[in-house]
């Protein structure tokens, strides 16, 4: 899988151990954001650019860290065609798949350990949506889903 991956000045923490994670999984990853303490981009400008290699179909999914994952969640639910979740255990990180079809998984480095953020890594990329729900909860959460996508289109016109 290709995951656009990125952090603003403050998810320096979790980055080394999530990309390292990443790669020994397999997963081709996309780097955007800040690189170093020189190069540093703010939690905005990150989801933005992670949500642009999603939404363009560059990546399939993202994943994305600030300094508690709040402020980027929010950021990167702003771009068309995103849902973001913010994530600190690995229920979370199953039910934003199986439910809300979340496309982006956002963390907090400072509330979330490496081993846990990249146990969350491993259930959000293997979980797929309506994963184990009934044929009746799975015509549900779809109709859901799709109602916020019809509102965010009218939105956004």
């Amino acid at each position: 899988m290709k995951i656009a991956f990125g952090v603003d000045n403050f998810g320096f923490e979790l980055k080394e151990s999530v990309l390292q994670h990443l790669r020994e999984l397999g997963h081709e990853v996309v780097e955007v954001g800040s690189t170093d303490q020189d190069h540093l981009r703010n939690y905005i400008q990150v989801g933005h650019d992670v949500s642009e290699l999603v939404t363009s179909g560059k990546c399939d999914r993202g994943i994305v860290v600030c300094g508690t994952g709040v402020g980027i969640t929010i950021a990167t639910n702003k771009n068309k065609g995103i849902s973001c979740a913010f994530v600190n255990d690995v229920w979370f990180a199953r039910i934003c798949r199986i439910v809300n079809n979340a496309n982006i998984m956002a963390l907090g480095s400072s509330t979330t350990t490496p081993r846990i953020a990249n146990d969350c890594i491993d259930v959000f990329l293997g979980t797929e949506w309506g994963e184990g729900l009934s044929p009746e909860d799975v015509e549900r959460v779809h109709g859901e889903v799709q109602m916020l996508r019809d509102y965010e289109n009218e939105y956004f016109k």
